[in-house]
């Protein structure tokens, strides 16, 4: 299920999914530690004489935000309970709290007593051990707690200044106990205070409603490292009163964005995915400077492993498009980011990170199969940290942290870059490819080190290292010759995928075709408009692209992962809200009138239609249903998405097709 609706300060961040239930909670950490990992942190509803019902699939839903920010706008009615809940969610801009304010409405003509129940199914530090879960009279809340994470809920009705009605603490998830949130479904809570192990809690709100009148309710999660901590963020809720974090939260984030005339020229979904998208990446990434991949946590249903982590080159690329469009913020504190976890011997980044430095998990071995060690790494991804780095200085004229980039990252990696090369053909020696399926030297990873070289050049000559600043242009250039020599195929008809070399020195050439291919004009490497460049793009389309109705362009062929047929002449693979795009930007790219852009414009429409109501963009789509398939959000398709889009707008400039 994806993740509908996300919200985060760069400390925290909560996803919600279509129910409106807590699916991923995390703190102190964008990433890290996700205290409800998957599970469901539920509201429910009770009135009386009718029943109980929790938000579900029984209710009528209308999930969205309000309009460039990051809060909610979200309906639910439910017809035999003749309940509508009007529900907004915010996270505090500089407060660990989350906040919730629910309008509850009587559909009725009678007066009715009504109860708003909250479960809160936390497993702290990802681990049920050893939690505790506790009343706290002097806080009027509930409190979860183990060592220095503490999680204090609590509420105020609007109408009546009063807090929780009833609460129930107990155990959960073993001994037979399915969780104390099951107590809920009478309308009366057992009022036990405290609980420890593997637990749960629930909490009620009593309201009384009027015939057709709407009552509102405010409840709020906060977060700290100490009771005394959540207890002063919970008196200050009280004191300067709920409401005025939502309205904090929304002037914050509407005061960022500012809708020039180039956006009338867009269809609506398109610049509303535009924006959504910016929103998206701002939660996606921790104050430590970790653009993280992804962090819906329903990919370990698959595989005990997530996207929770932050890999170089989708960081790289999501800074890239954040300085295309001047937001400059984000990714300065990512290029610090990487500066601080480059290893000791400078050389390259490793496979992925944690958002505290930490090295990630990772399934690239450090044997060979002939037995040899190697520290296993993909080479693009510090390739690519360079690249967009030079963008951000173009951009931001930060001569200062230009200057310290330049030593501490740049100046080691590329010459370690330019010097990881084979000695007869000038191509990157062996690292894992962009897929992180296949060890060899890569295209697209061949033509981010060109870039990278290139970018690495003009950062020694501002610096006048004029002699290191040739040597990696001379690289550059012999590194784009071989690009042409190496993995063209004239049987083909496009670039190869990957070149393999055995230990006698002979090379072999899968010639896959594989989007990624794209990446020979995506980073300058030969223009839009070469022979070889619109070949490969041409073929890359047509043996690409999902002919079950879903449309969009696989990776490569015979895609397995999250495979859903083996009619692989209809469906070569999932269709990638990446790989559609990259189509796009070569269709940007080569057109020379407004006429010529309508492919490109259909692509961009085609992804923005793949979006959640909400606005949410999944890695891959199912090419049967159109449902997201794998995670989402995935920050790289919001990227991605914001990367072709302004490129659009950039062209119909140029074109003068702009009003």
């Amino acid at each position: 299920m994806p993740r509908d609706l996300v919200f985060g300060n760069s400390q925290i961040l909560v996803n919600l999914d279509r129910h409106l239930s807590i699916r991923d909670l995390y703190y102190p950490y964008v990433g890290w530690a996700n205290h409800v990992g998957g599970h469901r942190c539920r509201v429910g509803v009770w009135v009386e004489h009718i029943g109980f019902a929790w938000l579900n699939d029984e209710w009528e839903w209308q999930l969205k935000y309000e309009a460039d920010s990051l809060v909610s706008n979200c309906t639910a009615r439910h017809h035999g309970l003749g309940i509508r809940l009007r529900v907004a969610h915010a996270v505090g801009v500089h407060a660990n709290v989350l906040m919730q304010r629910f309008r509850v409405e009587n559909l009725r003509m009678e007066e009715r007593r009504v109860r708003i129940f909250t479960g809160y199914d936390l497993r702290i530090d990802e681990s049920d051990i050893g939690d505790t879960a506790f009343y706290n009279p002097f806080l009027e809340s509930v409190i979860h707690y183990k060592r220095d994470r503490w999680f204090a809920y609590s509420g105020l009705h609007a109408n009546t200044n009063t807090g929780i009605w009833q609460y129930a603490c107990g155990e959960k998830g073993f001994r037979g106990a399915e969780g104390t949130w099951r107590d809920a479904e009478d309308g009366e809570l057992s009022m036990n205070a405290i609980a420890q192990g593997s637990v749960d809690s629930v909490a009620s709100y009593d309201l009384l409603l009027p015939p057709l009148e709407t009552r509102e309710l405010h409840t709020w999660l906060v977060m700290g490292a100490s009771v005394g901590e959540v207890g002063d963020l919970r008196n200050q809720i009280v004191e300067r009163g709920p409401e005025s974090y939502i309205d904090v939260c929304l002037t914050a984030w509407r005061g960022r964005f500012h809708r020039t005339a180039d956006f009338l020229s867009l269809p609506a979904c398109v610049s509303e995915l535009y924006f959504r998208s910016v929103l998206v990446i701002a939660t996606q990434t921790d104050r430590g400077g970790a653009i993280m991949a992804s962090n819906d946590s329903d990919i370990m249903e698959t595989a005990r492993a997530h996207y929770s982590y932050m890999w170089p080159r989708d960081g790289a690329l999501v800074a890239s498009a954040l300085v295309g469009i001047g937001e400059m913020n984000i990714p300065r504190a990512f290029f610090e980011f990487c500066a601080r976890v480059l290893p000791k011997d400078r050389s390259a980044l490793l496979h992925k990170y944690g958002p505290d430095g930490t090295i990630g998990a990772s399934w690239h071995p450090w044997v060979l199969n002939d037995g040899s060690a190697e520290i296993p790494f993909q080479e693009d991804g510090t390739a690519l940290v360079i690249w967009a780095a030079w963008q951000y200085y173009q951009k931001s004229h930060d001569i200062k942290f230009a200057r310290e980039f330049y030593n501490e990252f740049v100046k080691p990696t590329a010459q370690f870059i330019r010097d990881y090369r084979y000695p007869d053909s000038n191509l990157p020696m062996a690292s894992w490819d962009l897929w992180e399926e296949r060890r060899g030297t890569h295209i697209f990873t061949t033509a981010a080190v060109c870039a990278a070289l290139m970018s690495a050049s003009s950062f020694a000559n501002l610096f006048g290292d004029t002699e290191l600043g040739t040597s990696f242009s001379e690289a550059a250039c012999e590194v784009r010759d071989a690009i042409v020599k190496c993995f063209w195929s004239d049987d083909k008809g496009h670039f190869a995928r990957m070149i393999t070399v055995d230990d006698s020195g002979a090379r072999a050439v899968d010639s896959t075709a594989d989007a990624s291919a794209y990446a020979v004009f995506g980073f300058g490497v030969l223009d839009a408009d070469h022979p070889m460049v619109v070949a490969t793009m041409q073929s890359l389309g047509k043996k690409l692209w999902v002919r079950s109705g879903a449309g969009g362009m696989a990776r490569y062929e015979r895609d397995y992962y999250f495979r859903t047929t083996d009619d692989f002449d209809n469906v070569p693979g999932n269709p990638w809200i990446i790989c559609t795009l990259w189509l796009a930007d070569w269709y940007i790219a080569i057109a020379k009138s407004e006429a010529e852009m309508r492919g490109a414009l259909d692509l961009i429409e085609w992804a923005a239609l793949r979006a959640t109501a909400t606005g949410i963009l999944s890695e891959q789509i199912h090419p049967q249903t159109l449902q997201p398939l794998s995670v989402a959000p995935l920050t790289w398709s919001h990227a991605q998405f914001i990367t072709t889009v302004t490129r659009y707008l950039a062209k119909l400039n140029e074109l003068g097709a702009v009003l």
